[in-house]
């Protein structure tokens, strides 16, 4: 059997600076080489994001689209790479996320490429999206579902819904995080940060219950808290930030795209608390999971899923207190084990790579 050509959209592009979808591009461009596909890898790139427009990286081809891979031109971003990976011959073209996804009608009448799709999360379930986004975001993912030829889900619960609405099998594919603890510490001394605290990493979206947290956190002051976000973005975050400013032991901080810094923010503290509901498997909690700390998470099916239940749970404010007041330190060197060695096991990129190449390769 003849080697595959292989095309990746849907992503700003590699190397990656931030997002999930980058990372995992980038992760699979790395691993490209030890793979069995040794043919042609291309990664369709946003010339926007990347105005040096290196024309490689690792083993992998260079293509960039002149748009913004997010916002308002992710739809003809994705639909013109999909274009241009059929139109090249790509053997297989795998597509992360579902924006592009109306255009899998056409592209199957003239390609004969096997189409592999990442649904990605839900992202119409998501509360931020109302209206005609909504009504396209869950068009677009039946698209994305009925004609691929193979759908990735990265969550075993996400696998539970499409199987229901739709009645397709998905693959069941999540992140690497390992990448988080292998870059080298970077010094974290202007935060002021005190020596033990609990730390969060997310998008200051309601949604990520950042609220319920702050709420928590200041009802109590044994542990300080850390929190890592994009705080000047949206109302909700600003607000957030005003009523929590006189609050001494609470360190809202704004993004640290600097992976060393951040390996210093998660190693030094004393636990993790993730707050998502939505998305299928983060890729924040499976980074986390690698530095063998408790995990505070919110309840919810994908969480359960990821940490295969067996991270300390809240459902509201009360719960996350409670947890941090009756903390227990055996208890709790007994999650982080656990939680290092479902990382271990499960969320490698070596482990991640293999499985997504092993599908793409697989007839």
């Amino acid at each position: 059997m003849r080697n595959k050509s292989v095309a990746i959209i849907g992503t700003v592009g590699v190397p990656a600076n931030y997002g999930g979808f980058e990372t995992l591009a980038d992760n699979l461009v790395r691993h490209h080489a030890a793979s069995s596909m040794t043919d042609g890898l291309t990664v369709y790139c946003s010339g926007k994001a990347y105005p040096d427009k290196s024309p490689t990286f690792f083993s992998a081809r260079l293509n960039y689209i002149p748009l913004n891979a997010n916002g308002a031109q992710s739809i003809p971003y994705d639909i013109w790479s999909l274009f241009s990976a059929a139109l090249s011959r790509s053997d297989v073209i795998l597509l992360l996320g579902v924006s592009g996804a109306i255009a899998l009608p056409l592209v199957r009448l003239f390609s004969s490429a096997r189409i592999v799709t990442n649904i990605d999360g839900i992202e119409w379930h998501r509360q931020k999206w109302q209206g005609a986004a909504k009504w396209f975001l869950r068009f677009s993912e039946k698209m994305a579902v009925r004609f691929s030829h193979e759908v990735i889900a990265d969550n075993a619960a996400i696998a539970a819904y499409v199987k229901e609405a739709y009645g397709v099998d998905c693959h069941v594919i999540a992140y690497g995080g390992d990448h988080a603890v292998k870059v080298a510490a970077q010094p974290v001394a202007e935060y002021g940060l005190p020596d033990s605290y609990a730390v969060s990493v997310c998008r200051i979206e309601p949604e990520n219950n950042v609220h319920l947290i702050l709420e928590a956190f200041a009802g109590q002051n044994s542990l300080a808290l850390v929190m890592v976000g994009n705080w000047a973005n949206s109302e909700y975050g600003r607000g957030l930030r005003v009523r929590y400013a006189d609050v001494a032991h609470l360190h809202l901080l704004d993004p640290v795209y600097d992976l060393g810094k951040l390996k210093s923010l998660r190693a030094c503290a004393a636990l993790y608390v993730h707050g998502h509901s939505a998305g299928g498997t983060n890729p924040s909690l499976v980074e986390a999971m690698h530095f063998g700390k408790p995990i505070f998470a919110f309840d919810c099916d994908f969480n359960r899923s990821t940490t295969e239940g067996k991270a300390m749970f809240f459902a509201d404010s009360q719960a996350l207190l409670d947890l941090i007041s009756g903390l227990d330190a055996n208890r709790a060197k007994q999650v982080g084990r656990d939680m290092l060695a479902i990382a271990q096991r499960r969320y490698t990129w070596n482990v991640i790579a293999a499985q997504y190449f092993a599908l793409m390769e697989a007839r």
